[in-house]
């Protein structure tokens, strides 16, 4: 199986070193971290659910293509580039 990125959103921190069925997880800015993971979503969605406090907002969505970006951590840009296709734009009907 290969792995996957996840993008996830908590209303609170997100600790960089928190135990979880992930690669890698990279912070991006407090609660915004990038999720390297071999297991589906759904997975990824409760490990970090179960760590936050109760009632923390809680969104993560999977990172299909490479996203645009700007003034987010050194590295980020390459983390993501070697992990995430980038676009296929479907062809234009003649």
């Amino acid at each position: 199986m290969s792995s996957s990125v996840y993008l996830a959103w908590c209303s609170e921190p997100v600790p960089a070193d928190l135990p979880g069925p992930w690669l890698e997880l990279r912070p991006l800015a407090d609660g915004l971290v990038l999720v390297e993971s071999d297991e589906g979503l759904s997975r990824v969605y409760h490990e970090i659910k179960w760590a936050v406090a109760d009632g923390a907002a809680l969104l993560v969505v999977p990172v299909n293509e490479r996203p645009k970006l700007k003034g987010l951590p050194a590295g980020t840009t390459t983390w993501l580039r070697d992990r995430v296709p980038r676009t296929v734009t479907p062809e234009q009907p003649d």
